[in-house]
Formats: structure tokens, C-alpha cells, sequence
């Protein structure tokens, strides 16, 4: 079987190798030589001069933790347009803040101005964002979302790229994202459980000036820790050796020839939508580049559509997600994918289709 659902998606056959590595010492000289050699490649990728830190965690815990780390007794303001993103206003209030939620149609972008008018109310601390809402296919622009919190300079910028991290260029430093997360499951092409975070000058300013931070989510312990070239806790060693070996494909490939091929590998899929009279459910300009969640306009039986390409061709598509589904069904280009591999899924599609 092969997945090409939003996550997790498809593990090479290299990156599982390097997964069953050999186990070392957390605290052992080996470790610090492993963790310490990929910060360079790693600050590459996020654009950054600041520390990359891991977690052995979903996204979710630097999700939640970025929330414990920034906000005080400040509101925090979660911008809304899917279930992702609509549930960290839940994770804002389980964690005792004082949340508002910016909400708009599942399925369309955040936009800069409809931050703009919250944060004129003042009394927020931070504002958090998924830049690529994958239960939506939707990715919102970060480029104006970072130019509006320019004129909040007291606003910390909280920014989830699980699925668009590597897959389009997102410059932390130059856009002034004050915590940029991502995981390893996604657009990383990892096995599920590493969390991988940078947070800015002011975002550790912040954390050092909260109490109620926790433990295993602390952003000052974790820089503390990646002085020594050491995490906070006890990490998984395995997903750090997937980690070397992937950030090698990713430099070996180029990281601008990964764009391009998550660009072209996308626009097979939305060919493929418009050939067959389907619609997509977020706007043009405002699409994943690395999903594509598409509309059933036609009236498809997209359960039987889903079934019939796993029975008959060993592939494993989404059939929408929550409130979505039946309505929507979702093919993920993320990861690893090629031309060649996108192409057989939708030849697959094609086939389930006509029968």
C-alpha cells in the first residue's frame, strides 16, 4: 500500500535505514556530534540565525507549548479557516488564555487585514496561524499576514508549516515569525512523532517573563539544552538519524529544486481536477502546493472511490475530513513524490473513475 493522504504520507525506503539505526547515549558525546551537525542545514531551512530545537512530540505539543511559552495575561488571537485551526482555539482555552477566535469559511485564507482589525482592539499577546490548512487544502498568505504584524510589534507571530515546511520558501528572520514549528510526518516525509521549532529573540524574551511555562514544552529549557547540543528530555534518536538522512536528500535535490518539483507535482493534480470537471475547494491564489482538496461537485460516491483505488491499485487517498467528508476528498503531492508517482495515482484515479 502507498499513501498519498495529507499526512502521514510516504517514508523512503533510506530514511526508514537511517530510522533503525543503531541506539546511543541522549548524553553521550556521539548524540551531541548527531545533534549538533545538522543545526547549520536545519537554520538553512527554517532561514534562520536563531536555534533549531526538536521534539519528540507531534506538532501539537509545540503548538500547545508555543501558546504556554507566549501568552500571559494577554489575549491570544487564533486565526481560524479549517479544523486544525479551529482547534487551537480549543487548545488556547484547555491551556487557561484568554482566546479569540478570528474565524472565516472553511476552505478560505486568513487575510492580513482581518488581523489587522482584531489586533486594533489591542491587549494581545499573540496571534497563531497554520499557513497551510490541510483539512481545507487553503494556504494563507504569510507574506501579508507578517507585513500587518509589523505594525504589532508587541504581538508575537506563532506560525504552524507542518505541511508546507520544504515545500514552498518560508523566511522566518525576514518575515519576523517569532515562532515558526513544523513536524516530521508531512511535507518532511518522516515517520510521525518529532516536532522540529525556532523561536525568535523576542519570543524568548517573552518565554522568560511567563510563568506556568511547564516542563517538557519550555522554550527556555530547550535553550538551555541546545547550548550543549542536548534536548530538555529524553528525545527519539531514531527520528534524529531520519532527520540527517532526510535533510541529506533535501540538500543533495536543492532546496529551490524541491519547490519546483512540489510546484509541478501539484499542478499535475489540478490538471487532473479540471480534466474531469471537478471543482477545488479553496479559491485560485490561496491553494496548498502540497495537497489538493478537491470538490465533489460531480456527486462522486467518494467512499467507493476511495475503496476501489486502494482495492484495485494499493494507493490510499483521503475522503475528506471531518464536516468535509463525502464532500470533498483530498491527494496529497507532499514529500517525496515525483512527477512519475503523482502520475500513477491519478492514471489509478482515472481508472477507478471510469469503472
Amino acid at each position: 500500500m502507498k499513501l498519498f493522504i495529507p499526512g502521514p504520507v510516504q517514508v523512503s525506503e533510506k530514511t526508514f535505514a537511517a530510522f533503525c539505526k543503531p541506539l546511543i547515549g541522549h548524553r553521550s558525546g556521539d548524540f551531541k556530534s548527531l545533534y549538533g551537525g545538522i543545526q547549520s542545514r536545519l537554520q538553512t531551512l527554517f532561514e534562520t540565525t536563531q536555534p533549531v530545537f526538536l521534539s519528540t512530540s507531534s506538532a501539537w505539543g509545540v503548538m500547545e507549548g508555543a501558546v504556554r511559552n507566549l501568552v500571559g495575561s494577554g489575549k491570544v488571537l487564533n486565526c481560524m479557516c479549517g479544523a486544525f485551526s479551529d482547534k487551537w482555539l480549543d487548545v488556547s482555552k484547555r491551556c487557561g488564555k484568554d482566546a479569540v477566535g478570528l474565524q472565516v469559511e472553511w476552505g478560505q485564507p486568513i487575510r492580513g487585514e482581518q488581523i489587522r482589525e482584531h489586533l486594533k482592539q489591542g491587549g494581545f499577546d499573540a496571534v497563531t496561524v497554520i499557513h497551510n490548512e490541510t483539512s481545507a487544502g487553503v494556504m494563507s498568505p504569510l507574506a501579508e499576514i507578517a507585513e500587518v504584524m509589523r505594525e504589532f510589534p508587541e504581538v508575537c507571530l506563532i506560525v504552524d508549516s507542518v505541511s508546507s515546511f520544504s515545500v514552498v520558501p518560508i523566511a522566518m528572520d525576514a518575515l519576523g515569525i517569532d515562532v515558526l514549528l513544523t513536524g516530521s510526518q508531512k511535507a518532511l516525509a518522516m515517520p510521525p512523532g518529532l516536532a522540529l521549532f525556532s523561536a525568535s529573540e523576542k519570543a524568548m524574551r517573552r518565554a522568560a517573563s511567563i510563568s506556568g511555562r511547564g516542563y517538557y514544552f519550555d522554550f527556555i529549557e530547550f535553550q538551555k539544552n541546545q547550548l550543549e547540543d542536548m534536548t530538555p528530555s529524553t528525545p527519539s534518536i531514531s527520528h534524529i538519524y531520519a532527520l540527517e538522512s532526510k535533510l541529506e536528500d533535501i540538500f543533495a535535490e536543492g532546496i529551490e529544486a524541491r519547490h519546483a518539483r512540489h510546484a509541478a507535482t501539484n499542478a499535475l493534480v489540478h490538471d487532473w481536477v479540471r480534466r474531469h470537471g471537478l471543482e477545488f475547494f479553496a479559491p485560485e491564489g490561496y491553494r496548498s502546493k502540497s495537497l489538493t482538496c478537491v470538490s465533489n461537485n460531480r456527486g462522486i460516491d467518494v467512499a467507493a472511490l476511495v475503496a476501489g483505488v486502494k482495492r484495485s491499485h494499493g494507493f490510499i487517498i483521503d475522503g475528506g475530513y471531518g464536516k468535509l467528508k463525502g464532500k470533498t476528498f483530498r491527494l496529497s503531492n507532499m514529500g517525496d513524490e515525483t512527477e512519475a508517482s503523482v502520475g500513477e495515482l491519478l492514471s489509478a484515479l482515472d481508472a477507478c473513475l471510469t469503472a
